[in-house]
């Protein structure tokens, strides 16, 4: 074994990816698993890639695979607790090499962070910004570079002409017309009028070509962690009652006829203490105060009738005016009465059994599955501000108390049963994300969506969670899904890249091909070179010298070690470059 390979612990989702990406980033990797099978299909690629594979007992495989020797450590297996072993063995045995640990417990995570065991890492928190970026409908992608924010959008060309004269100072990351899009292209790169081009910048050098961001661009920087700390908050008040809170979630899961009936009530109570002040005349023959006249008001819609006030000497018009008072008055308020003690009563049995109104909601997010990536999900559409309804088939689901605690809508039942969908009201939804683990229920429900929906299916975002990228590929071509996404495959970059030194720091789509964001400390490798001489497929889109972020920095500057480097492109071109280096 060659000193300063990669040590990969576990051969699940996301360690098969992350070998298959440092594979073909041309960087020596080796694999421990204490399964003695790992699987026929993961077991022939990992011969084709001439990956060596070490199973056994953890500490015996982990010196086998000359961990002594490694320049990195990757800890991805599916258990917490095997992870949680294999990164504190991993720290003793190789307390230079750099490790990276996947953990879903973020108590754990935290300890093994406060332990000093390296970069620890959750898949549900990398994958979900990427799914709720495709439900919300691709909005602009805030970036924080060294303290100065940038951000990711795509537009439409205004007109034909080449991208410099277009955007001026804008990197452009792609171009999208007819054909495959290019990724990257020169600033001199013509584009026709309709062509969307994918630009990265600050918000400043956008005003200036006069393209306006919208608010979500400004203010979506950090949405992972403003939807773990609005999930904190709720969960710590989870317990508590909330006298608004209740009455926030009454009103949303009022019907509209609760709705209708309280309003018209309020019109005849606004109108009848009017009335009254104008009309009403005491014994004395002064007019009523105005909290003389609200008093009568509830005292005559209440049918309460204390004898202070009194029609019977009033004019003509008025006692007939309160006759109808009194009937509407009564009427509305039993029909108000009756329909408030129904919301009252089932709230509290759909409460006690998992379960809340949802069928007068509009402009919903359907998630289905409820899984940890579903949670991640539900924080991340929460902290953008939409109004997420979970569908889970499992009533035992260990996450559910956590989406009660953050107030979310759950539903339990078959996603795939034109009932079940029509009871979560999918006509009116404005997006559904599909997140169970298994590929082929995700394929049936997102199926059988795509029919409910209808004439709808073109306009409302509809993204499957699949594993396997063929069948991905297959199931966007094959059944026209747009939005297609592998939480192995969104995460393992952030794996690759931990270990070989990048600290990324985000990711997203641009059209069907995954960029990636990240930070790069120049060493011997790059020191001296020019920008020009790396890949025509990334870009540097600033550069941290000293105390001065030079952005966009020049092509003919050449780097100095001790540089920072902010690199974008699509993750396979960056993991090349941090093989190469």
């Amino acid at each position: 074994m060659h000193k300063g390979h990669v040590v990969v612990c576990g051969i699940g989702a996301v360690g098969f990816r992350t070998v298959e990406q440092l594979h073909a980033a041309g960087i020596e990797c080796v694999v421990v698993d204490s399964a003695d099978q790992p699987g026929s299909v993961t077991e022939r690629l990992l011969a084709a890639w001439e990956v060596p594979r070490f199973p056994g007992r953890l500490r015996d495989a982990l010196l086998e695979a000359g961990i002594e020797q490694a320049a990195a450590v990757v800890v991805v297996p599916e258990d917490d607790l095997v992870a949680t072993e294999a990164a504190l063995l991993a720290r003793r045995l190789a307390p230079d090499a750099r490790l990276v640990v996947r953990v879903t417990n973020r108590a754990v995570g935290r300890a093994l962070g406060e332990a000093g065991t390296g970069s620890v890492l959750d898949v549900a928190d990398l994958a979900a910004p990427s799914v709720v970026e495709a439900c919300l409908g691709q909005r602009p992608h805030p970036l924080d570079l060294a303290g100065t924010r940038f951000v990711v959008t795509t537009v439409t060309a205004p007109h034909a002409g080449t991208l410099r004269d277009l955007y001026g100072d804008l990197a452009p990351l792609a171009a999208i017309g007819v054909g495959d899009p290019v990724l990257c292209p020169g600033r001199d790169h013509a584009v026709g009028a309709g062509e969307r081009v994918t630009l990265i910048g600050t918000p400043a050098q956008f005003a200036r070509v006069g393209l306006v961001l919208g608010r979500v661009a400004t203010q979506r920087i950090g949405a992972r962690t403003k939807g773990a700390e609005l999930a904190a908050r709720r969960a710590d008040e989870g317990g508590r009652t909330n006298p608004l809170a209740v009455l926030r979630t009454l009103l949303a899961e009022a019907e509209s006829s609760l709705k209708l009936t309280a309003l018209v009530l309020a019109c005849l109570f606004v109108i009848s203490v009017f009335v009254l002040r104008a009309g009403y005349l005491k014994p004395d023959g002064s007019h009523m105060t105005w909290v003389d006249a609200i008093y009568f008001s509830v005292e005559t819609i209440g049918t309460v009738g204390y004898g202070d006030f009194s029609f019977a000497e009033q004019a003509t018009w008025l006692r007939v005016y309160a006759i109808g008072m009194m009937f509407f008055g009564v009427v509305l308020a039993a029909v108000l009465f009756a329909l408030l003690t129904q919301l009252l009563v089932s709230s509290s049995i759909e409460r006690s059994v998992g379960r809340r109104r949802i069928g007068s909601m509009r402009g919903h997010v359907l998630v289905v599955g409820l899984g940890a990536v579903g949670i991640g999900v539900l924080e991340g559409l929460l902290a953008a501000g939409a109004r997420p309804v979970v569908l889970e088939r499992d009533l035992g689901n260990r996450h559910l108390p956590r989406a009660r605690a953050l107030g979310v809508p759950i539903v339990t039942g078959d996603a795939t049963d034109s009932a079940v969908l029509a009871g979560v009201n999918l006509g009116a939804c404005s997006a559904v994300a599909v997140m169970t683990s298994d590929d082929l229920v995700n394929i049936e429900v997102g199926l059988a969506v795509r029919d409910q929906l209808g004439e709808r299916w073109p306009s409302v975002p509809v993204v499957l969670r699949l594993f396997d990228r063929d069948l991905s590929e297959a199931v966007e071509q094959g059944f026209d899904f747009r939005y297609v996404r592998s939480t192995a495959a969104l995460a393992a970059p952030w794996f690759v890249g931990a270990a070989l030194g990048l600290d990324v720091l985000g990711s997203f789509y641009v059209d069907h091909t995954p960029f990636m964001v990240g930070r790069l400390r120049v060493g011997p490798g790059l020191d001296g070179r020019a920008m020009g001489e790396l890949s025509a497929r990334t870009r540097v889109v600033a550069l941290h010298r000293g105390d001065a972020l030079e952005h966009p920095p020049r092509r003919e500057t050449r780097f100095a070690a001790g540089d920072e480097a902010y690199v974008v492109g699509p993750y396979t071109e960056l993991l090349a470059l941090l093989g190469s280096v």
